[in-house]
């Protein structure tokens, strides 16, 4: 056993040792009994539309029918949603879990690239989308097994007039919806109307089906699908609510959730766990409009929220934010990036409640390590291991580190993922001998059982949250005809954390910075997209040709020290 779980004297009055992960059968069983338990209570509420728990049911059901009944899917089918937080991602996603079916979550800001790979090796029959990223799927789908596309406005359950109003806004005013083209595509409200016509069976499944692939890098570049499975998710909600318990009513929370859906944080977190206690979540469907986001935040009485880094400070800068009434907030938590201790010192100050800090994986689905809700002062740790689950701090040798003692920290529970989706060399790769999961962080844990990441062993770039992996950033860039080598790295950001920076030596001496960035923008996600590119004669690697990544990150880091 891990160090003796020491983290267990540490934990708050209240929070098990260990968590009963048999409660729910599978996430249909949980949204079964929410649904049962919590009725007329608001369950999701999306630009000024509420529904409620029961109405939530009905439209899941006859989603769930429309999948079975009219496109006749076979259980474990694997359906891809592509949408940002609107009322129709929880809808689409309990009715293809209930049906018996598997989620496959996709960013909808992907490039074309990015969503053929990922389709591709989901082999994902079904996808539904929000038409504003309709286009995108229209440049790829001919290559893809897709055999279904539904596709929805933000508009379509917000009700009438006002979805009619939203829809025109965007299509006509802010031209937000490009023109696409994809034959046999079904709206959304005519699947819910066929559905209706069918009748819902839910299907048999247990802790071993597959919930949901979800797709990372992993410690490699290519990303993979991590297979959670109901159990996983199930025991991490489990988990999550053990630790939150102490301090939360159940049917009385109102929860901001601003990160989106599609993310594993905000989908176990939000979407799941406060799902069970019967809360409100509030969908921001734009969370970069700050000013939006704070305005939508004065409409409601929130007891809770979660986000990056980034996301609190953006919130922090905006000058109406300080004037909203906070008396009701008592849970803010920070996952998916280092919350900085500026940040949280400043929110403290402004809200009157701790920021605290998280740390998870997609591999863990994702919470591994939370600090005391109670916390008194920023530490620097992610936190305590999290109930029914043991963590290892190890050398390169595998050989467990003492407290005080840094090495590689690794992770096993019923959280933790089987494996990666068709691909057994990375999923053996990923686990040590004996089943713990092999992180790639670097970690201390002190005496009292605190965890406090010092490095990454992997090369991973953390950008607001989201996994940058310089493998598939060096592909791109790569492949302009004007370059001959690259390197990626992440350096310090003071507004997303880190941001990626490339090293290039070119092939056409008339490349700029301009046209690579241009370039990259085509070819990747936003966030993905080098900030600065630096040209140079060479770059630095080992004697059988390998870039040394590391050598460039310390180079940089020495030239930010100079006066």
């Amino acid at each position: 056993m891990s160090v003796d779980k020491i983290w267990l004297k540490s934990y708050p009055a209240g929070v098990p040792a260990e968590v009963d992960v048999g409660e729910f059968a599978s996430i249909g069983d949980l949204f079964e009994q929410g649904v049962r338990r919590y009725g007329s209570r608001p369950a999701y509420i999306c630009m000024g539309r509420s529904l409620a728990y029961d109405e939530l049911d009905v439209l899941v059901s006859r989603f769930a029918a429309y999948l079975q009944g009219e496109l006749k899917l076979a259980h474990g089918a694997r359906v891809a949603l592509m949408m940002p937080n609107v009322l129709q991602y929880p809808v689409a996603m309990f009715a293809a879990l209930r049906a018996g079916y598997t989620v496959v979550n996709v960013n909808p800001l992907y490039t074309a690239r990015e969503l053929e790979h990922q389709l591709r090796d989901a082999a994902a029959e079904a996808v539904i989308l929000l038409e504003n990223f309709a286009h995108t799927l229209e440049m790829v789908v001919q290559h893809l097994p897709i055999r279904h596309v539904v596709v929805t406005s933000v508009g379509d359950l917000l009700g009438f007039p006002k979805g009619a109003v939203v829809d025109f806004v965007l299509r006509r005013v802010r031209k937000l919806v490009p023109p696409w083209k994809l034959p046999g595509a079904v709206r959304f409200r005519e699947a819910l109307a066929a559905g209706a016509k069918h009748t819902f069976r839910p299907a048999d499944v247990g802790h071993d089906d597959i919930a949901y692939l979800q797709y990372t890098g992993g410690t490699t570049g290519t990303a993979k699908g991590a297979i959670l499975t109901h159990g996983n998710i199930i025991a991490n909600l489990q988990q999550a609510h053990a630790w939150i318990r102490p301090q939360v009513r159940e049917g009385a929370e109102v929860i901001i959730t601003a990160l989106p859906l599609y993310h594993i944080f905000s989908l176990t977190a939000n979407c799941l766990t406060f799902f069970k206690i019967g809360a409100t979540n509030v969908l921001i469907t734009n969370p970069r409009d700050i000013r939006g986001f704070v305005k939508e935040l004065g409409k409601h009485r929130f007891t809770a929220i979660t986000g990056v880094n980034t996301l609190f400070n953006a919130l922090l800068n905006n000058p109406d934010f300080a004037r909203l009434d906070f008396s009701a907030l008592h849970i803010t938590l920070g996952g998916g990036m280092a919350v900085q201790q500026a940040v949280a010192e400043k929110w403290r100050a402004v809200t009157g409640v701790p920021l605290i800090e998280a740390y998870g994986l997609t591999e863990t689905s994702p919470a591994v390590a939370i600090n005391p809700l109670d916390l008194k002062a920023f530490n620097h740790s992610i936190g305590l291991p999290v109930p029914s689950t043991e963590v290892s701090i190890r050398d390169d040798d595998g050989v467990e580190q003492p407290p005080g003692q840094r090495g590689e920290l690794c992770v096993r529970g019923p959280q933790v993922t089987r494996g990666y989706w068709n691909r057994p060399e990375d999923s053996a790769r990923a686990f040590t001998p004996d089943g713990f999961l092999r992180t790639g962080d670097i970690a201390v844990m002190d005496e009292a059982g605190y965890l406090r990441i010092v490095d990454r062993k992997k090369d991973m770039i953390l950008v607001s949250g989201f996994n940058v992996y310089p493998n598939e950033v060096e592909d791109v860039v790569a492949s302009h005809p004007g370059v001959l080598e690259v390197a990626a790295v992440g350096v310090p950001d003071a507004r997303s954390g880190e941001a990626v920076k490339v090293f290039v030596v070119r092939k056409d001496a008339s490349l700029t910075e301009a046209d690579l960035i241009a370039y990259c923008r085509e070819n990747l996600t936003a966030y993905k997209v080098p900030h600065r590119v630096v040209f140079r004669e060479s770059l630095p690697k080992t004697n059988v040709g390998k870039i040394l990544r590391r050598a460039l990150r310390d180079e940089d880091e020495a030239a930010a020290r100079q006066p």
